[in-house]
């Protein structure tokens, strides 16, 4: 057998072994801005695979193929939910503002898990700090991971 034959075979294994994405358990809530993100994340790779292809580039087309289903996935399977103009408690959508107990305030909005980034101040609905804050009321206190939060603003749009 040639070298040349092995490094093809192991080649096609290495494409072959490209996993899938994991999905969530969790119901997929969506904002406006994260329906708007998967749509726009579904024409992307539908662009590169077609590039792709026209390469012949087995490895990207494999990887691509992957992410498609993935977010294709997503995109059957999303909800997309809005909150009640004037709600007066957390929900999915909201953005709240806390105030922790060294007087420190923080702004999260509560997103859709592929939408979320901490590091630009949305938070995923599935997330402990979510979760703790849901049904509660400016006034309310949420403790997570031992640290206490004081809702001191909600608002019903998903501000940055």
């Amino acid at each position: 057998m040639s070298r040349a034959f092995t490094r093809e075979e192991d080649s096609e294994n290495a494409i072959a072994g490209v996993g899938e994405r994991p999905v969530s358990t969790h119901r997929n809530l969506v904002t406006e801005r994260g329906l708007a993100m998967i749509e726009d994340n579904l024409a992307d790779l539908r662009d590169i695979l077609a590039k792709a292809e026209r390469k012949g580039d087995r490895e990207r087309i494999a990887v691509v193929s992957r992410d498609l289903r993935y977010w294709t996935a997503r995109r059957e399977n999303a909800e997309l939910s809005v909150p009640e103009p004037g709600s007066d408690v957390v929900r999915f959508g909201m953005g709240v503002t806390l105030e922790g107990d060294d007087g420190k305030k923080v702004h999260w909005r509560i997103v859709g898990e592929d939408e979320a980034d901490p590091s630009k101040g949305s938070i995923s609905h599935v997330s402990p700090m979510a979760v703790a804050l849901f049904g509660k009321k400016v006034g309310d206190v949420a403790a997570v991971n031992g640290k206490e939060w004081e809702i001191v603003k909600l608002s019903d749009k998903a501000e940055n």
